[in-house]
């Protein structure tokens, strides 16, 4: 029996500055989606009666209200997932909050609208009373604990193994639209095309070596895939986090090492040096709502998040990304006077990388 997948919502590629350098380009694909480390990641799970919308039963034609609340067993199989992740070291914690607005990842258990994630921080992009990620079938059957997993993986930026351009893999194209088409997924061919035949962008992957293993691998029935010789009788991935799945994140998300001196500060321009490509001045004005302008940085690309500080732990509050076009980019979020906030800046560059922080008041 076919499976069921993961389904990706199909976006635009990105457009950036024209004569950018090879590298730096790359850099920018590369890393576009994904978060600044050290980020603590906020997660709702949607809980009001009101909080649902309508689709189609493929099957009966019917189009029906359904709610996007799970029960606790499907929640706490999500929160064990996360701390798997988590468990890995990685320099992202992960908060569960009671509060959508307070939540960069926020997740539905609609039944029949598939299971699927933004990827990284295409989260920031939608709407707080939209979900981010869905879990559209029974997570605490055995099984499918894998894809909470798999979830969670785009939602930290990681995309689907089985489309790296890496792998090889010759499809028998049109077995594949066929066995979309039909139960469980009723996929249409552009969904199935988006999600499983297109081949990702080298600079993106989520290796330079396929691995079939990955959690971010789908299993294929047999038939589908002529080449690798090996998969034609079917691929069965685990389920389960593969070594090279913790190398990524790892790699990308490296523990943090202790922490550096943090400058308080009243509300004044400070100047934060960010080593050799330049450095910024964070404008703070008062009374509650603070433009924080952030100039270039020599001919580099920067990310900027904005924290506020709560009972000893970050809150996101906003983010600038500037898209790979040098030009100043300007944060703005409300603030208010005896709680603290925390700004970092990621640069890319020629240079490579760097961060830095300050706390306000």
């Amino acid at each position: 029996m076919t499976a069921r997948y993961c389904s990706l919502a199909q976006a635009s590629a990105p457009a950036f500055a024209p004569g950018l350098a090879a590298e730096r380009l790359g850099a920018l694909i590369s890393g576009r989606r994904m978060w600044v480390n050290n980020t603590v990641l906020h997660y709702y799970f949607f809980d009001r009666d009101s909080d649902g919308s309508v689709i189609t039963d493929p099957e009966a034609g019917r189009a029906q209200r359904v709610s996007w609340v799970g029960g606790k067993k499907q929640r706490d199989v999500v929160r064990e997932c996360f701390e798997e992740w988590r468990s890995l070291g990685i320099g992202l914690s992960f908060v569960e909050v009671g509060d959508r607005s307070e939540a960069e990842l926020r997740i539905g258990f609609q039944l029949g609208d598939g299971s699927w994630s933004t990827v990284g921080k295409d989260a920031l992009r939608v709407g707080l009373n939209e979900r981010t990620m869905n879990f559209g079938w029974d997570l605490t059957v055995p099984g499918e604990r894998g894809t909470a997993l798999h979830e969670i993986g785009h939602a930290l930026g990681m995309l689907h193994e089985h489309q790296s351009p890496f792998a090889g893999i010759h499809w028998d194209d049109e077995a594949v639209y066929t066995d979309l088409a039909g139960p469980p997924n009723f996929w249409s061919r552009d969904k199935t095309f988006f999600n499983i035949l297109r081949k990702l962008d080298p600079r993106e992957v989520n290796g330079s070596v396929w691995d079939p293993q990955s959690i971010m691998e789908y299993p294929f029935s047999a038939g589908l895939i002529l080449e690798p010789e090996q998969f034609r009788a079917g691929l069965n991935p685990p389920g389960v986090l593969s070594e090279a799945d913790k190398e990524f994140v790892r790699r990308w998300y490296p523990p943090a090492g202790p922490p550096g001196p943090a400058e308080l500060v009243p509300f004044r321009s400070v100047p934060l040096r960010l080593g050799p490509a330049g450095q910024a001045d964070f404008v703070i004005e008062p009374p509650e709502t603070r433009e924080y302008t952030v100039g270039t940085f020599g001919d580099g690309d920067t990310v900027v998040v904005v924290f506020e500080e709560r009972d000893g732990e970050p809150r996101y509050l906003t983010a600038q990304d500037d898209g790979g076009t040098p030009r100043n980019a300007t944060v703005k979020a409300r603030l208010v006077k005896g709680r603290r906030y925390f700004v970092r800046v990621r640069l890319y560059s020629d240079w490579g990388s760097g961060e830095t922080a300050v706390m306000c008041w």
